[in-house]
Order: C-alpha cells, then sequence, then structure tokens
C-alpha cells in the first residue's frame, strides 16, 4: 500500500536543488518509505523528534533528508540539504524541529 508524501516548507524546493543522481536517489529512497520499506542508508534523529529519520546520500557529495515517518498515515519530508561537515548542522536540525511542530499542530 502506498502511504501518502507530503513536503513540509521549502523541502520539495530544497530536494529539487540537488544535483540529479542524489535527487533520484532521495526520489528512490522516499519511494521506499512509502511502501513501508527502510531505506538504503538511514539514522533516527531522536535530536529533531520522535519517529524521525534522516536517510542519507552518498552521490557527488553527501545530502540528507529528513522526515517522520507517518503521522495519520501520511510521510512528511521535513529538510532536504546538502551536508558539508561531519557533524549535521544546529541550523539544519532547527528547521527539521519546527517544521515538525508545524505538522504536528495541525
Amino acid at each position: 500500500m502506498l502511504t501518502e508524501l507530503y513536503f513540509v516548507g521549502s523541502a520539495l524546493k530544497d530536494l529539487r536543488a540537488f544535483p540529479r543522481a542524489p535527487r533520484r536517489e532521495a526520489g528512490y529512497q522516499l519511494g521506499r518509505v512509502q511502501f513501508s520499506l527502510e531505506p538504503s542508508d538511514w539514522k533516527p534523529m531522536p535530536t529533531v523528534g520522535r519517529g524521525v529519520r534522516e536517510i542519507r546520500i552518498h552521490h557527488e557529495g553527501q545530502f540528507r533528508v529528513i522526515y517522520v515517518a507517518k503521522t495519520d498515515d501520511a510521510i512528511h519530508v521535513l529538510h532536504a540539504f546538502p551536508k558539508k561537515t561531519r557533524k549535521t548542522r544546529k541550523q539544519d536540525i532547527d528547521i527539521a524541529r519546527r517544521r515538525l511542530r508545524e505538522i504536528t499542530k495541525i
């Protein structure tokens, strides 16, 4: 069964700004999540919130897609960004947290 996918804030625009190969890989991995499969490379993001995960993409650099697995039978993509350092920037975590708060208010 295919679960609905929603992008919060500028997440879709940010994902579309990825180079072609990482963008395609992100789409493939999000498709796996929609069919209740695990992404190939992911980690939990408890610093953002409960049930939040980060898809890790290693093509032409490092890229990340942060999403919340399921809320009301939907998958919400909170943030998509290129990763330049080993540690995720506080700014990126804050964006994902803020967007998670937006969807949990609804």
